[in-house]
């Protein structure tokens, strides 16, 4: 005979088991699993909605608060979103699938770098961050320099983020990534990136030594869910297929056209993102191309840059000169005037911008 699988319970107290019963069965729409003893039942399981409960009269634990997730809040429990159970345990009714909340930007002028010895944590699958705009803009955007200092299999799952725009950049090294209808096998080299579409399936598999990427997340605060239940590769799929509007795309540095940047005194390569993203946002790599760059504003909400290679001296409005080194990353608010000063014959910069469209004027 098979072994019986293993359950597991949350206790919960009561005074009165008589008066918590129509509350769990009706108003909950739990069911009742077992009750005893029969001529005065003081203990009773009851399960649903993936959980299984034990309510004890006299039990010496708290009442609790139990959250029921549903994307159809209107028709449970007659609308309400808070409840109280006669034992005390409140009731919170919460929406099962993560929303994109964007926040409001909060426009700051920003410099961090990595001179200052701005602290790395260990995040996600062991990866080491190290967070680029502190503030965030009021939770707007993250911007995340993520290192892995010790190359091979990465210790990731199949996940996904709920997320209104998400860019991976390859600053360093390389990663093997698998994506969701993609096809199999993916490899980012140094000057590489892709787009995550929103809630798109992926699995970071292997890395060089030393591997670093540039990592913007919109908002700053996202849900990251395991999907325990899908497998990568799922096959060729569909590799022009959309999510929420946006397609994946995967830039590779070694196939880019340079152009004319947006500043003078500069070049670049358009990764294709703003197309990709319907105009969400934009991701450019300018270089120097010897030229004197002048001053410049712009209209964009958020407009962040790290400077991968050489150096310059950022000149803003109402601040002091700020010398910028490789590492380095810095946010100018919409509006005002800044200048790309003594810029090195190698200076490289990651720019990226939200929204995909924005204007730049010459002061």
């Amino acid at each position: 005979m098979p072994a019986a699988p293993i359950l597991a319970e949350v206790l919960l107290p009561t005074s009165e088991l008589r008066n918590d019963l129509p509350f769990y069965t009706k108003v909950l729409g739990m069911r009742l699993d077992s009750i005893f003893p029969a001529d005065d039942p003081s203990v009773a399981t009851l399960s649903g909605h993936g959980l299984r409960l034990r309510i004890e009269k006299g039990a010496p634990v708290p009442p609790g608060r139990l959250r029921i997730l549903t994307d159809s809040p209107q028709d449970f429990a007659g609308g309400l979103s808070h409840l109280t159970a006669p034992n005390g345990t409140e009731i919170v009714v919460a929406p099962q699938s993560p929303r994109v909340v964007q926040p409001r930007t909060v426009h700051e002028f920003a410099v961090r770098r990595l001179a200052d010895e701005a602290p790395w944590v260990i995040g996600r699958a062991g990866m080491h961050y190290r967070d680029l705009i502190p503030s965030r803009l009021g939770g707007s955007i993250i911007a995340s320099h993520i290192r892995i200092p010790d190359g091979g299999p990465v210790p990731d799952m199949v996940h996904y983020h709920t997320v209104g725009f998400q860019l991976i950049y390859c600053y360093r090294g390389w990663v093997d990534v698998l994506y969701e209808d993609q096809g199999g096998m993916m490899r980012l080299n140094a000057g590489d990136c892709v787009i995550q579409p929103p809630e798109i399936r992926h699995r970071v598999c292997h890395a060089s030594a030393n591997i670093e990427v540039i990592e913007l997340g919109v908002p700053a605060e996202h849900v990251t869910t395991i999907d325990h239940d899908f497998t990568l590769p799922n096959g060729v799929g569909d590799p022009a297929r959309e999510w929420q509007g946006q397609r994946f795309v995967h830039h590779i540095k070694d196939r880019a056209v340079w152009q004319p940047f947006r500043i003078p005194g500069f070049v670049c390569r358009d990764t294709g993102i703003s197309a990709g993203t319907g105009g969400v946002a934009n991701i450019q790599v300018a270089r120097s191309d010897g030229g004197v760059p002048p001053a410049t504003r712009h209209d964009s909400d958020i407009h962040f840059t790290f400077v991968m290679e050489g150096s310059m001296v950022l000149q803003a409005e109402g601040h002091p000169d700020r010398a910028l080194a490789p590492g380095d990353a810095f946010v100018i608010p919409p509006g005002m005037a800044a200048r790309y000063g003594d810029c090195s014959a190698d200076l490289e910069l990651l720019e990226a911008s939200l929204p995909g469209g924005f204007r730049t004027t010459v002061v």
